[in-house]
């Protein structure tokens, strides 16, 4: 794996002080050839649901061999493990407490491979060990080495049963499907978590969400008038609701959990 191995970061930390840069330098002080991709850092803070969405609408489109390193960490310095992953054929370090849940999840549904170990290695963490910043201490050193060609079996012992988290699935039933925001973009658009796929045969009628009755779905924001409210399924197959140029979460005071119920046709 020498060469220039993708290393990813997902975090909550924000770009407003040094924590990123000081990962960089770690990750780039053990694997100087590997390049560093920032895939988001504004994660809600201590909001680890919303970590392992964005995570797991996203990792699926990094070539083969990458490594992502998310750290959204509540339990820092308490007695939560850390771990690495390889499931199918990309890589994961992150605390283990939900991150990975949706790849896990997805790996398992295909027949993929998965091996996961406990970070128990202190040779392969930074010399000095901080109760708060182990994003810094901890998964940038273990994601530099495995970007270095690292065994994945030498950086800790098997974990057959990482954390996962209970993510809320729609109710769908024979007249309609019952769903939820799950995150709202920095556009104010309202995401749920009923797909494309859940449609199965059915024809979408009409969409119910904060006491708004949206009729049918659109096919892209252009397709309706600036202003206008829409149904869509956007660019992850998540049936969204939007504004056309505007917030919908503004427009309905809607946040995540909100309710959407999806009438057939």
């Amino acid at each position: 794996m020498l060469g220039m191995t993708i290393i990813s970061l997902l975090t909550d930390f924000g770009t407003k002080d040094g924590f990123i840069g000081v990962m960089k330098g770690v990750i780039w002080g053990i694997a100087p050839e590997a390049f560093i991709s920032d895939l988001t850092h504004e994660i809600a803070p201590q909001n680890v649901a919303h970590g392992a969405y964005i995570l797991g609408q996203s990792y699926a489109y990094f070539p083969a061999g990458s490594v992502h390193t998310a750290v959204v960490d509540p339990g820092v310095g308490t007695q939560r493990l850390g771990l690495a992953a390889r499931i199918g054929s990309q890589f994961f370090v992150a605390p283990d407490n939900g991150l990975i849940t949706i790849p896990w999840k997805n790996a398992n549904q295909a027949g993929e491979s998965i091996e996961i170990v406990a970070l128990n290695r202190p040779e392969f963490w930074l010399k000095n060990v901080s109760h708060s910043f182990h994003g810094r201490d901890i998964f940038a050193p273990v994601a530099a080495y495995l970007a270095r060609g690292v065994p994945l079996k030498d950086l800790g012992d098997p974990l057959p049963e990482p954390v996962l988290l209970d993510l809320p699935e729609p109710v769908i039933n024979d007249t309609d499907a019952q769903a939820q925001v799950i995150l709202v973009d920095s556009f104010g658009n309202l995401i749920t978590n009923f797909t494309r796929a859940m449609a199965a045969d059915r024809k979408i009628a009409e969409i119910s969400v904060a006491g708004e009755k949206l009729k049918g779905l659109v096919s892209t924001f252009g397709a309706a008038q600036p202003e206008a409210l829409i149904a869509m399924f956007d660019s992850s197959d998540r049936l969204s609701v939007c504004v056309v140029n505007g917030s919908a979460a503004g427009r309905l005071s809607a946040a995540v959990g909100t309710a959407v119920t999806i009438h057939w046709a």
